[in-house]
């Protein structure tokens, strides 16, 4: 058994940095790199691709990036994991094996499917499976005859197999997020599937990586302490045998991996902290301790786990008709009111009613709850920004029409940016569950000399929930009473970072302080938030206390605009909303900004006097 294995995350989603694996081969040593490529929203725009070309459906970045970096892999003896197989993962699969028999490499590729249940949902539901949504609790009906993918979440057991077959490089659908950082941790230590607290650990240490650089200093509130966004390193797991990891980066790397980066990660899209869900365990983030041992490596600990549920999740995608968007760049003195008047005119000419409106100043904080919207400031220009999105094709054809045909003819200071919106097929998203014991993985193994061997794993029911972990409370004090209030920014308390599940919008706060914690917990309460967000949040705001990082976890019900491709925001994920609560302006006890530890810095080395006096010499 190793004592430790480096495993190395180079992309957090379909798009992401394509140098960055090229960049965690050759900055240091690295046992395995793993990937994550599928969001939600991504599944629904591989399978209009696969709709179009039955040969496409996966994520060809990855195919870049391996016509890259294999020579450099297959040298170093590098294992890459990665979800980028999409809903074709065979076909990624292939396409891998041909690159390396055209650059002449001997190379094994692990296809991990079977998480495609498309043609199986009817004999699935005769057998019992309900399928409702797990967001809205609709019935599946409502919805069957326009699913157009119905993929189930395999965790990390099929990824193992296809290790302990000796393949290099492991492409899959529909893993979990954190399945491939877990994986490369069950296979290397040797961890059976009942060990609650190891696997937990490897949960949390995948949830930590898996969105990229967003925990190496990517998307920090106090963006100012990175050094440098160049040659972004992206985050490394040191993993123990144990259970126990550290996170790190390359070292000649830029960006940043604190106590900071690691907790804002923690709670991007967790919900509740005490039981974060996954097909391998259930991990109690409400157990974590870190502890930030030297620069740019923070020690995890003290990670709970509890067995699995008898399910597992179901992404499916269903036709949910058509929208558009569009914009004009609005400028000038009273922009706003210009806007306005436009908005007014174009609606009216326009005369259709559609399912879903809106409009959106980009510039003059629509983005944001009307609080915090300039009063006494008006830009002197805006971008004028128009969505629809309807059942009908030719409604929405027509609004993409109208709008470039509106500068002429209305207010001056107007001008089209991008051209004539078309209709986009709405690929919407329904999430649900179905009993673990009826889904079945496979392992496809290719091989450069054409040989091709399949395995497949069985998920069966594991039985008792385990122990109940009770988590002693901590003791917290608050400031005095009578302690001098002052008003100020909640950002000058707190960080924060948000993110979505479907129509949820989950904000992760994390005070500066206990002290600060404590006085939050009482005064930051869900009616508070969810007034701050009028407008914005239209459901109900749930808030759980995760003591051990110093954090409250806030979700923000019906505040994307129906979530994911069905949403008509600019931001439909939610990304802003962290930073627009951190605007808050609160009245709170002076004191506290007094508990708030500075930055650690190296300390500044004086040149002695001698040395100054001999430099004054030689230059004489």
């Amino acid at each position: 058994m190793k004592r430790k294995i480096r495993i190395a995350n180079a992309g957090g989603y379909w798009g992401d940095d394509l140098g960055a694996m090229k960049r965690q081969l050759t900055g240091g040593k690295v046992d395995y790199i793993t990937q994550d490529f599928l969001a939600e929203i991504t599944m629904s725009i591989l399978m209009k691709q696969k709709q179009r070309n039955p040969q496409f459906g996966y994520a060809y970045d990855f195919i870049t990036q391996m016509q890259e970096c294999l020579p450099l892999i297959v040298k170093k003896g590098v294992k890459v994991i990665s979800n980028a197989g999409g809903v074709n993962p065979i076909a990624c699969g292939e396409k891998v094996l041909e690159i390396a028999n055209k650059m002449g490499l001997k190379v094994k590729v692990g296809v991990v499917y079977g998480d495609d249940i498309m043609e199986s949902i009817d004999r699935l539901c005769k057998s019992g499976e309900k399928f409702r949504n797990m967001e809205t609790d609709q019935k599946f009906g409502k919805v069957r005859k326009d699913i157009l993918s119905a993929n189930v979440y395999f965790g990390a057991e099929p990824v193992v197999e296809a290790l302990r077959a000796d393949c290099q490089i492991v492409v899959c659908g529909r893993v979990t997020d954190t399945s491939v950082t877990l994986s490369p941790m069950i296979y290397e230590f040797g961890w059976e599937m009942t060990d609650w607290d190891k696997l937990a650990a490897g949960i949390v240490a995948g949830h930590i990586i898996e969105c990229g650089a967003q925990s190496s200093g990517g998307n920090i509130t106090d963006w100012e302490e990175v050094k440098t966004f160049n040659n972004m390193g992206y985050p490394i797991i040191e993993a123990e045998p144990s259970g126990e990891f550290v996170v790190t980066k390359q070292a000649k790397a830029g960006g940043l991996v604190s106590e900071k980066t690691v907790k804002e990660q923690l709670l991007y899209e967790m919900g509740d902290p005490m039981s974060y869900i996954t097909p391998d365990v259930i991990a109690r983030f409400d157990t974590i301790h870190l502890d930030e041992e030297a620069p740019n490596r923070v020690r995890v600990t003290g990670v709970k786990g509890e067995p699995p549920t008898p399910f597992l999740k179901v992404s499916m995608s269903h036709d949910n008709g058509w929208k558009a968007s569009g914009a004009l760049l609005v400028c000038g003195p009273n922009v706003m009111k210009k806007a306005d008047a436009f908005a007014k005119m174009f609606w009216k000419r326009l005369d259709r009613k559609y399912e879903a409106t809106r409009v959106e100043a980009i510039g003059a904080g629509s983005i944001w709850p009307a609080s915090l919207k300039p009063k006494n400031h008006e830009p002197n220009e805006i971008l004028l920004r128009f969505g629809v999105r309807d059942q009908s094709r030719e409604k929405v054809r027509e609004f993409g029409v109208l709008l470039p045909s509106m500068i002429l003819s209305g207010p001056s200071g107007v001008a089209v940016t991008g051209g004539r919106p078309k209709p986009e097929q709405v690929v919407a998203y329904w999430p649900a569950l179905m009993s673990r014991n009826k889904a079945t993985a496979r392992v496809l193994c290719l091989d450069c000399d054409g040989l091709r061997t399949e395995r497949i794993v069985k998920f069966p029911l594991v039985g008792k929930p385990g122990d109940v972990i009770n988590i002693p409370k901590q003791k917290f004090k608050l400031p005095p009473s009578n302690a001098i209030k002052t008003k100020m920014k909640l950002r000058q308390l707190a960080y924060a970072r948000s993110g979505d599940k479907g129509d949820m919008c989950n904000i992760g706060l994390m005070a500066r302080s206990a002290e600060i914690y404590a006085w939050l917990r009482k005064y930051l309460t869900t009616p508070k938030v969810k007034a701050f967000f009028k407008g914005i949040t239209r459901g109900a705001v749930t808030r759980f206390e995760v003591e051990n990082l110093l954090a409250l976890n806030y979700l923000l019900d019906q505040s994307l605009g129906g979530g994911g491709t069905r949403s008509l925001m600019v931001d439909p994920q939610g990304k802003t909303l962290s930073q627009a609560l951190l605007e808050m302006e609160i009245n709170a006890p002076r004191v506290l900004l007094d508990t708030i530890k500075k930055p650690r810095r190296k300390p500044i080395r004086k040149k002695s006097n001698s040395k100054r006096k001999e430099k004054v010499l030689r230059r004489k």
